[in-house]
């Protein structure tokens, strides 16, 4: 019998042309490699995955890294060949690949296109030049806004990233320059706060001095004016850093956020799946090396518990302004400490819940990690 519940398939493209400061990936230096390796591997694990998803079809594929749309095309074009022989695809599914505004690849636009993929995600991060060299990006404010007047003209759905609370950014220069990016009349942006990840350049520039990040009130001052000119635009927020008219939203993020299955290939690639009553987590080799051995341990298995599946559940759930649902017999009402929390919560006006569906108010996405820490300690 044919299961109808969403599943989506990533593929992790490690490889990038230079390394961001910001960035915490499972990312490397682009070099020269072995397309043909690469499509063999990459079709091994899609056939592995796809004799224990049997009877099921794809909502989504989505290339994510690293920079896709640097990987060889024969590689993309093998992969979406691939799940159309061993899944098939739902009627109007989702094919997203990353990519960067660089001329270069700009050029491969309309041969991602010819393969199959309907919907590209853009990592502009800033339309400001000053601020793209502060970020590490080998892109200019130039080609950023050629590429997303490309992308539209070539894909049926386009997106694009900004990154926003850098140092020295004033309210006002947030406001001009998400009023251009809204100007362009995407259907989805993604906004971003610059977040400071251990292990990163940045981390160790923030640490020896060299610059500090921008105030929790410069953060929220900055998050608020987000959440209120795109909602003005049509794109309001459906997830904590998204933005998108209704019929935009990304499919492929919505099963990640619904906690329904999808399938991991690639280095360091996850993948949630439910078998047989039980919930899988899945995680492949982290480097392109360990990978690329055919190796039977290149993939581990965990059975998650309930305990572990509630922490995602509401983990993933709450980034939704459309939250997450908790039944009369759900695991979550097991520890009365917990319900009590929630209560508490709800008395200060952090989450709601109604008829069974929790969300967490706007004052509550503000601060998710205090509310979740809260609900799941």
């Amino acid at each position: 019998m044919a299961n109808h519940t969403p599943l989506g398939v990533y593929v992790h493209w490690p490889y990038c042309a230079r390394i961001c400061p910001y960035c915490d990936f499972n990312i490397y230096k682009n070099k020269a490699l072995d397309a043909a390796r690469w499509a063999e591997m990459l079709t091994r694990d899609l056939e592995l995955m796809a004799a224990r998803t049997p009877n099921r079809k794809l909502t989504s594929l989505y290339f994510g890294g690293g920079t896709p749309s640097l990987a060889p095309l024969d590689v993309i074009d093998a992969v979406i060949c691939t799940c159309e022989r061993l899944w098939g695809f739902e009627p109007g599914p989702e094919i997203t690949i990353e990519a960067n505004p660089t001329d270069a690849e700009q050029s491969h636009f309309e041969a991602l296109a010819a393969a199959g993929v309907n919907r590209l995600s853009l990592g502009v991060q800033s339309l400001r030049d000053d601020a793209l060299a502060f970020l590490g990006r080998d892109h200019d404010a130039a080609s950023a806004r050629r590429a997303i007047e490309t992308a539209q003209r070539t894909f049926k759905r386009t997106t694009f990233d900004l990154i926003y609370a850098r140092p020295g950014q004033t309210l006002s220069a947030w406001r001009d320059e998400l009023g251009e990016a809204l100007n362009f009349g995407v259907g989805h942006l993604s906004l971003y706060q610059l977040t400071i990840e251990p292990g990163t350049a940045f981390a160790k520039a923030v640490a020896a001095g060299r610059w500090a990040p921008a105030t929790e009130d410069q953060c929220a001052d900055q998050f608020d004016l987000a959440q209120e000119m795109t909602a003005d635009a049509g794109l309001p927020a459906y997830e904590i850093s998204n933005h998108a008219a209704q019929d935009a939203r990304s499919r492929h993020n919505l099963i990640y956020w619904n906690y329904h299955d999808y399938i991991g290939v690639g280095p360091g690639a996850h993948g949630r799946l439910s078998i047989d009553g039980r919930r899988l987590a899945t995680e492949a080799a982290k480097t392109p090396a360990d990978y690329l051995s055919g190796g039977a341990d290149r993939y581990v298995t965990e059975v998650l518990d309930e305990t572990a599946q509630l922490v995602e559940r509401l983990t993933m759930g709450l980034r939704l302004t459309d939250g997450v649902t908790l039944y009369a017999d759900d695991y979550f009402y097991a520890d009365e400490r917990r319900t009590e929390r929630l209560h508490a919560l709800i008395d200060d006006g952090l989450v709601t819940l109604d008829c069974g569906r929790l969300r967490a108010t706007v004052n509550g996405r503000r601060v998710l990690n205090a509310v979740l820490y809260e609900l799941l300690r």
